[in-house]
């Protein structure tokens, strides 16, 4: 294939049609973080059997169910530098071997502190994928299918919740047990090792930050391109995201502190239900077998899928804060409904489709928040740090509930579910003070260059 002029590989990926190669690689980062889905719920489908098999009180149950969730915050800090550092395919296969030993060792665990361990190594895969896989589908599309890439990467998550919900509750608990959960997910995750090796090539992108011309060529040749002659000269002055950049500075210092803590209060309310309904409603008279309890987790991700895919449509529409406020409320006096109890299963699995729609679109509504709050050359920076500090409010989620019920008593549902769906208040009220003004504009202001914003653009 010919060699072109030196030019920027991103723009040959941008500027040129998607050929088969990148659609595959796409649908593996959608089918990577559809496992991502399953596995970070995987405790959530098997808790009602670890309970009765190991007699264990909901305080316990907690710290099971919150140990994925803080090694996901480890992961995303330990290992999503390392993608930057080494490389997108590397890390992703790092994290895949992790996520399939921590699934594997699960499955035999007999007691609560190794599996609190291995849980905490699965998460660390998981946190590390994440943020791979999502720079990996950025860098494989280019601009016109990108948004719809990344649209579809992120409706994986629920996706994978969904499917691996129904072959748990269908087939994997009814006649193997609750261990069959973790050896599926193992088994899934091990054989995407050599998918992933086979037809997922190093991002262009990537080589072209370590100088790899070669590297860059075999990866545009992979996805049908034209060859560079030369990479372009970078620049050496550009300045680099720093964590001080998103906190020193008066004006963005506060829209990083509201949507770090606004996005963590959320998560403590949004994490109750994705971990605890499957227990719940197991528990609840006059109480349903662990695989027929475990659909009310399907249905709320079936409800998540569609409040993430719809509330993209709102927000082209109507913006960002406002409708993501009503989401917020919706979905606070949704969890504290939940605890009113349900006589049947279709209603424990309609109050969770509720709750999931309107609780996963508030979460649609803050990662577009994050990406209008950041300038450019702190966005990656600022939503890092929100997204690490979010990792707190979903970690302590489970444990929070967990000591709740313990302190309280199990047949104290309203209550606790009204204390947990706080938090999606408290977040509402800290989003409501977010500035009007998107990051870009708030640091054109500061260094004096506006050239660049549209007419009219108001700066105070």
């Amino acid at each position: 294939m010919a060699s072109s002029p030196a030019t920027d590989p991103r723009s040959v990926i941008d500027e040129n049609p998607m050929n088969w190669r990148q659609y595959v690689v796409v649908v593996l980062m959608v089918l990577l973080n559809a496992l991502d889905g399953f596995d970070v719920l995987s405790s959530a489908f098997a808790a009602p059997g670890i309970t009765a098999e190991w007699n264990i009180e909901r305080a316990a149950l907690g710290i099971v169910l919150s140990a994925e969730l803080v090694g996901m915050g480890f992961g995303s800090v330990l290992l999503g530098g390392a993608a930057d550092k080494y490389g997108r395919k590397p890390t992703m296969v790092a994290c895949l071997v992790l996520m399939a030993a921590g699934m594997y060792l699960a499955s035999g665990a007999h007691a609560v502190t190794p599996m609190v361990a291995f849980r905490f190594l699965t998460g660390i895969g998981i946190g590390g994928m994440l943020a791979a896989t999502n720079a990996v589908t950025a860098e494989s599309s280019n601009v016109k299918w990108r948004r719809l890439a990344i649209g579809a990467y992120v409706a994986g998550y629920p996706l994978g919740a969904i499917i691996g919900g129904i072959a748990a509750s269908e087939w994997l608990l009814p006649a193997y047990g609750w261990r069959a959960v973790f050896e599926f997910g193992a088994a899934v995750t091990a054989v995407l090792i050599p998918v992933v090796l086979l037809l997922v090539p190093e991002t262009a992108a990537f080589q072209a930050t370590k100088g790899r011309l070669s590297g860059v060529n075999a990866t545009l040749a992979a996805f049908g391109k034209p060859a560079l002659a030369a990479l372009p000269v970078a620049a050496s002055d550009r300045a680099k995201p720093k964590l001080t950049d998103i906190l020193s500075n008066p004006r963005l210092r506060p829209v990083t502190l509201l949507l770090a803590f606004g996005y963590m209060f959320h998560t403590i309310t949004f994490y109750y239900i994705l971990k605890f309904a499957v227990q719940i409603v197991a528990d609840y008279p006059p109480g349903y077998p662990p695989p027929v309890a475990a659909t009310v987790l399907t249905w709320a991700n079936v409800g998540g899928f569609l409040g993430s895919v719809s509330f993209g449509f709102v927000m082209a529409r109507l913006g960002i804060k406002w409708p993501t406020a009503l989401m917020l409320l919706i979905g606070a006096v949704g969890v504290a409904a939940f605890g009113l109890g349900r006589d049947t299963l279709s209603g424990w699995q309609w109050a969770t489709v509720i709750t999931g729609f309107f609780t996963n679109a508030a979460i649609s509504g803050y990662y577009a928040a994050f990406a209008r709050g950041f300038p450019a050359y702190a966005r990656a920076t600022g939503t890092g740090f929100v997204l690490g500090i979010g990792r707190l409010g979903a970690a302590g989620s489970p444990i929070i509930a967990g000591a709740l019920f313990t302190a309280l008593g199990n047949d104290k549902l309203l209550t606790v579910s009204i204390i947990m769906a706080m938090g999606s208040v408290v977040s509402l009220v800290l989003f409501l003070l977010l500035p009007e003004h998107d990051g870009d504009t708030l640091a054109a202001h500061d260094s004096g260059d506006v050239s660049q914003l549209p007419a009219g653009t108001p700066l105070d």
